[in-house]
C-alpha cells in the first residue's frame, strides 16, 4: 500500500523525499515538520517505518468517523491538547525509546509560513533529551487542503526534506520555564534555517528564472504598479522581451555593465529584467548625488551607455553634461518605443517571442552593481550576484509570513539596496504586487498614496517615517501589516509616534549594501524593541574587540547574501583578504538570542581622553528634543581634533535660535556623560542629506571646511 501511495504521489505531484536515511535513527527521537495542510501526514507517512507514531488530538478525533479513522490507530499517539499531562505522556513514551512525529505549531498554518511553536515541544526537548529531526514540507501550502490565503494549485510540485539528526545544546542551570523557552527558540531557528537552505538549494538559480517561475504560476496577477497604471506578470514579461530585442542592436556588444538612471516607475524593473535576460549587468546610478559623483560611479563601472528617460531627466533637472562630455551615451526609453512595431508587440503577446535566457544556472554571475552612499568617503561599486540577491529574498521570506495578497509600497529608490531587494525583488519573486512611487520626499502625498493603494507593507527610513507621521491622517495606515525601517537607527520618538497615532509597530532592521542588504530583522514573531533585529538564517557573525569600547565589538558577517566583491581595486583586495567575511565597520553587541544592538559606526566614534564616544548616540539623544522649533530643526554631531583631549565634539544645526546650552541641557537630562558634551555649536542653512534621508556627514564636513555660511 505504501508503494502504491508513493507512486501515486510521484505521478500526481512529482513528489520527492530527500535525506530519508536519517529516518533510521533509533529512538528516542522527535520528527518535527512544519504543518501547512491536511495532506502533510500522508507526505510524511509514506517515508516512515511502521514504528513511527504521529501525535494527534484525541478531541479533534471525535468530530466524525473519518477523523477517528485517521487520528486513532496503531500509527498514531492520541493526546488531549488541553490536558496538562499530554506532554508528560509523550515524554514517557520517548524515554522508552519511542519515535514520534509531532507538529510543533500545534495547528495547520494559516499563513503558509512557520507560526509560533507551542511550549510543549520545548518541554519535551528539555526533559527527554531526545534526538531531533526537522522536516520541511515544500510546496504543500499551495494545496487546496491548506488553510492559508495563497493561490492554490490542484497538482503543485511537492517534496519533503529531512534534516540531519540534532541534539539540543546543553544549558546552564535555570528554571524549567526558561529552559523550555530556550529550547523552543532553538528549534524555531533550526526550522527557519532549514527552510531557507532548502528553498535556496532547490529554487531557481537566477533572478530571471525566479521571476519567470512566479509569472508562470500567476500570469494574470498584478506584478507592478506606479502612478501611471498597473501591469500583470504577463505584460511585465512581454515588455521585458520587447526591450531585450531592442538592446541587442543598441547596446555595445563588448561591454558588460550598462548604466540605469530611472526613478521608481514600472519601466525600471522592466528594464532590469530585459538586461538580465541578455546577460548584461545593470549599474544603478544614484541621481540624488549630483553629476560629479554620478560621473565617478560611471567611470568606476566602465559605463559607455546609460538607459534613462528624457521626461525624468527634464523633470528632475538632472545635469548630464559632465557624463556626456566624458563619452557616456544615453539611451532614452522614449526613443525605444517607436522602434517596436505592432506585429512585434502582437507576437510577444501571443507568446511567439520569448524572453531570452541568460547563461543557464550562472548563479554566481554579477546581477547588479550598486554604489554605496558615500556618506563617509568616495562611493564604492558593489557587485551582487544572482545568488546573493535570491539568498537575501529567501532569508527574509523564511522569517516573515508574507502572502500572495500583500501589497508593497516602495518609495525608496531602486538604486538603494533596501529598495531593490525589499521593494522590488521580494514582491516579484514571492508573487504579490508592489507599488513604485517615484520619490520618498513627498511627505504629504506618500501617506495618502499608501491609503489609496490599501498597502499592507511599507519599507522606509526613520527620517522619512518621522515626516510622514506628522503629516498623515490617522486612518492612512489602517491596512499596514509590516512596516520595516532600515538604513538608519529608528528613534524612540518616531516609534512612539507611529504606535500612538496609527497603531503600527515599526520593525527595525539592519543591513548593508554589501549584504544585499539584509543582516538582521525584527518580525512580529520575534521582536525586541531597541535592537536592529535578529540575525537572519544563514548569517554568521563575529565581533572583533575595539580599543576603548568595553562592550561589544566591530561586526563582521559572512553568508550567502554577502557580495561578490567591489569594483574598487583597493577595497576589493581588502575584502578578499577576509576569506568571505565582510567588515561592516559598525560597533555592535549581540545577545544570547542573536539580536543585534548597534552602538554606531567605528568612523562615527571619537576618542576623547582615551575613551570612545559614539557620535551617533549623541545624535540619537538629540533627535526630536526641540519640538518648539518645528520639524525643520536638526542637529548633527561631528568630531574635531583637540590638543588636550585628542578630539572634541562639534554640534551643527540648521536652527538659528538653538543654543549650545540648550543642547547640553537635553544631553544631561538623558544621562549623557560629560565627555560626550559638544564644546561648540555651528549653524548652517541646511544639513546635507543622502537619498535615503540620512545625514551626509561627508558633505557636512566639506560644508564646514568652506566659507562660513
Amino acid at each position: 500500500m505504501l508503494s502504491a501511495l508513493r507512486l501515486l504521489l510521484r505521478l500526481c505531484f512529482r513528489f520527492r523525499a530527500y535525506n530519508t536515511e536519517v529516518l533510521k535513527t533509533p529512538g528516542p527521537v522527535l520528527l518535527l515538520p512544519n504543518h501547512v495542510s491536511w495532506f502533510d501526514w500522508l507526505l510524511l507517512g509514506v517515508c516512515l517505518e511502521p514504528d513511527w507514531r504521529f501525535v494527534t488530538s484525541s478531541t479533534t478525533a471525535q468530530i466524525s468517523f473519518i477523523h477517528r479513522w485517521l487520528m486513532v490507530s496503531s500509527r498514531t499517539f492520541p493526546v488531549d491538547p488541553l490536558s496538562p499531562y499530554a506532554a508528560k505522556h509523550m515524554a514517557e513514551y520517548l524515554k522508552t525509546g519511542g519515535r514520534l512525529v509531532l507538529f510543533p505549531e500545534g495547528r495547520i498554518s494559516t499563513t503558509g509560513s512557520l507560526m509560533k511553536l507551542f511550549d510543549g515541544t520545548g518541554f519535551l526537548l528539555h526533559h527527554t533529551q531526545a534526538k531531533v529531526i526537522t522536516a520541511y514540507l515544500r510546496g504543500a501550502h499551495r494545496l487546496p487542503w491548506s488553510r492559508n490565503s495563497d493561490h492554490k494549485q490542484l497538482f503543485p510540485r511537492l517534496s519533503v526534506h529531512f534534516g540531519d539528526t540534532l541534539l539540543p545544546p546543553p544549558l546552564p542551570p535555570m528554571s524549567t520555564t526558561a529552559a523550555r523557552n530556550l529550547r523552543s527558540d532553538w528549534l524555531r531557528d533550526r526550522m527557519l534555517e532549514q527552510r531557507f537552505r532548502v528553498e535556496h538549494a532547490f529554487g531557481p538559480r537566477t533572478l530571471p528564472e525566479a521571476i519567470c517561475a512566479t509569472a508562470r504560476r500567476r500570469p494574470g496577477g498584478i506584478a507592478l504598479e506606479d502612478v501611471s497604471g498597473r501591469i500583470t506578470y504577463r505584460r511585465f514579461l512581454v515588455g521585458a522581451t520587447l526591450l531585450a530585442r531592442q538592446w541587442r542592436s543598441l547596446l555595445a556588444p563588448d561591454t558588460q555593465h550598462v548604466g540605469v538612471l530611472l526613478p521608481n516607475v514600472n519601466a525600471a524593473p522592466t528594464t532590469l529584467l530585459s538586461l538580465w535576460s541578455l546577460g548584461k549587468v545593470p549599474a544603478l546610478l544614484n541621481y540624488s548625488t549630483g553629476p560629479a559623483i554620478m560621473l565617478t560611479c560611471a567611470q568606476l563601472a566602465g559605463l559607455k551607455q546609460v538607459i534613462t528617460s528624457r521626461a525624468f531627466v527634464e523633470k528632475a533637472k538632472l545635469k548630464l553634461e559632465p557624463l556626456t562630455a566624458a563619452g557616456v551615451e544615453f539611451l532614452y526609453l522614449e526613443d525605444i518605443r517607436p522602434r517596436i512595431g505592432k506585429l512585434e508587440k502582437l507576437a510577444a503577446l501571443t507568446g511567439l517571442l520569448r524572453l531570452p535566457s541568460p547563461p543557464a544556472g550562472d548563479a554566481d554571475a554579477t546581477a547588479v552593481v550598486l554604489f554605496t552612499s558615500g556618506s563617509e568617503g568616495v562611493p564604492k561599486g558593489v557587485e551582487l550576484t544572482h545568488s546573493n540577491l535570491l539568498a537575501n529574498v529567501r532569508q527574509l521570506l523564511a522569517v516573515s509570513d508574507l502572502d500572495d495578497n500583500d501589497r508593497m509600497f516602495c518609495a525608496l529608490p531602486l538604486f538603494h539596496s533596501f529598495g531593490i531587494t525589499g521593494g522590488m525583488l521580494l514582491p516579484l519573486i514571492r508573487g504579490f504586487r508592489t507599488f513604485l512611487y517615484p520619490s520618498p520626499l513627498h511627505y504629504r502625498v506618500v501617506p495618502t498614496a499608501v491609503y489609496m493603494q490599501n498597502s499592507t507593507l511599507l519599507i522606509s527610513t526613520n527620517t522619512f517615517l518621522n515626516l510622514y507621521a506628522r503629516r498623515a491622517h490617522p486612518y492612512d495606515f489602517r491596512f499596514m501589516r509590516y512596516l520595516f525601517a532600515g538604513a538608519e537607527k529608528v528613534q524612540e520618538t518616531t516609534a512612539t509616534l507611529w504606535a500612538q497615532r496609527f497603531g503600527v509597530r515599526i520593525l527595525e532592521c539592519y543591513g548593508a549594501t554589501e549584504c544585499s542588504p539584509g543582516i538582521a530583522v525584527n518580525v512580529p514573531m520575534a521582536p525586541k524593541p531597541g535592537t536592529a533585529g535578529k540575525l537572519i538564517p544563514g548569517m554568521e557573525a563575529r565581533l572583533e574587540p575595539v580599543d576603548g569600547v568595553p562592550e561589544g565589538g566591530r561586526l563582521l558577517v559572512r553568508g550567502p547574501n554577502v557580495m561578490k566583491g567591489y569594483l574598487n581595486a583597493d577595497a576589493n583586495a581588502k575584502f578578499r583578504a577576509q576569506a568571505g567575511w565582510y567588515d561592516t565597520g559598525d560597533i555592535v553587541t549581540i545577545d544570547s538570542e542573536n539580536f543585534v544592538r548597534i552602538q554606531g559606526r567605528l568612523k562615527r566614534f571619537a576618542k576623547i581622553s582615551g575613551e570612545m564616544v559614539s557620535l551617533s548616540a549623541v545624535e540619537d539623544a538629540l533627535s526630536g528634543a526641540f519640538p518648539q522649533y518645528g520639524l525643520r530643526c536638526q542637529v548633527a554631531i561631528i568630531a574635531r581634533p583637540d590638543e588636550d583631549k585628542g578630539e572634541r565634539l562639534l554640534a551643527v544645526t540648521n536652527e538659528p535660535r538653538l543654543t549650545l546650552e540648550a543642547i547640553r541641557t537635553v544631553l544631561r537630562e538623558k544621562g549623557v556623560i560629560n565627555l560626550a558634551m559638544p564644546r561648540e555649536l555651528r549653524q548652517v542653512s541646511a544639513i546635507p542629506k543622502l537619498g535615503t534621508g540620512k545625514t551626509d556627514h561627508r558633505g557636512l564636513e566639506k560644508l564646514l571646511a568652506g566659507p562660513s555660511p
